[in-house]
């Protein structure tokens, strides 16, 4: 007979076991974002997303959650069938004889519901400089469930309605029983012919075929605040995927991602770019005009300016998010250009000012100079 081996549930949410239940809730919503089939381009995503969805499932529950703190596995099923008899009880089966079916239906967990909330969805923009710093509004695309218009989520064809399951009467389970170490028990499972949910639609929509939603294109406008930075989610309430049976949509949330921009770059709200600066004008000083993301402003450049300057300008950056109108600041970085080709009279000039400055140029011979006695004095030279 080959064991069952538990899951490690915590670790498939990847939280320890003394974790809360909304920081349950915070692992799940992340993973199940990432392994969305819609966004994730991992080959097993679909599985992955199966997995979260049933470790969610287990520990929000207190009851399986302590079968699986103490060892076990709520998904163990050993039984053959409605009315067989496993050859092994496990730990939920042995809960169940003591609180469940044994007990006059004590903690029956009764038909399914075939109205079930929504996924999550995410999706991407990317925005430029200007509109990310300023705010505006996109209009996206997205392919999502909707509730379907022609049963109105109910899942049957015209007038009809589900008929009860005549193999669980109705409540979704049926009665197994299993030999155990403490003899034959009979515990409740879910109904395989219903699938838990107590009745069976034998006339099902023929435009959902019985999912009361449809897939669907539409469009949304997202409304993107001012100052939103890159790698920020928008968050759309119930503007995801609408559940099955009609249960309630999803949330919609909208990744914003940040262009490059061919002159500023951004940290936080502070904006960063290069400006260019003739050598003559670096040395005389001048006022460079500087285009901003939606003004111009004059720099004064003083005399002598050095190559990699930084002037900063407040108050030019990008609007904070929730600053109440406050922005961040312009760094401008004057990069001092050296002339790579002159005439001849620019260079007679040039060497007319090296002269006068005493800067002209001389034969500088190897050896001479402070490392070479550095070097004479390690030598053991005088």
């Amino acid at each position: 007979m080959r064991a069952h081996v538990a899951k490690d549930y915590y670790g498939i949410l990847g939280v320890d076991k003394n974790a809360t239940e909304d920081e349950l809730k915070k692992a799940y919503r992340k993973l199940a974002r990432k392994y969305h089939p819609d966004v994730s381009d991992e080959p097993d995503a679909e599985e992955k997303l199966q997995d979260i969805n049933a470790a969610f499932e287990v520990l929000m529950d207190p009851q399986k959650r302590a079968i699986v703190d103490a060892g076990g596995d709520p998904y163990d099923r050993s039984s053959a069938g409605p009315g067989a008899a496993g050859p092994f009880m496990g730990f939920e089966d042995i809960m169940d004889a003591f609180f469940g079916g044994s007990m006059g239906g004590f903690g029956r967990r009764g038909p399914r519901s075939r109205r079930r909330p929504g996924a999550d969805a995410l999706l991407r923009l990317d925005l430029d400089l200007e509109e990310v710093a300023f705010g505006t509004e996109s209009t996206l695309t997205v392919d999502t469930a909707i509730l379907c218009d022609e049963c109105e989520g109910a899942g049957t064809d015209g007038d009809t309605t589900p008929q009860s399951c005549t193999t669980c009467g109705g409540s979704g389970e049926v009665q197994v029983v299993q030999r155990t170490i403490l003899g034959q028990v009979r515990t409740a499972r879910p109904c395989s012919a219903c699938s838990g949910y107590g009745t069976i639609i034998t006339d099902p929509c023929r435009k959902c075929g019985g999912e009361g939603r449809v897939r669907s294109r539409r469009r949304i406008t997202v409304k993107v605040p001012a100052g939103v930075e890159d790698g920020m989610r928008i968050r759309l309430s119930s503007e995801g995927e609408v559940g099955p049976g009609g249960g309630p949509a999803g949330d919609l949330y909208v990744e914003v991602h940040e262009k490059p921009h061919e002159v500023f770059t951004r940290e936080g709200s502070d904006l960063h770019c290069r400006v260019r600066v003739p050598m003559t004008q670096a040395a005389l000083g001048t006022k460079l005009n500087v285009h901003t993301l939606d003004d111009q402003v004059e720099i004064d450049v003083a005399p002598g300016t050095q190559p990699g300057t930084v002037k900063k300008v407040r108050g030019q950056g990008v609007p904070k998010l929730r600053g109440g109108g406050a922005r961040g600041d312009l760094y401008v970085e004057l990069d001092v250009r050296t002339p790579t080709k002159i005439d001849t009279e620019q260079e007679d000039l040039l060497r007319k000012l090296a002269s006068i400055r005493d800067e002209e140029i001389r034969e500088i011979k190897s050896g001479s100079g402070f490392f070479s006695r550095m070097r004479d004095a390690f030598n053991g030279h005088a």
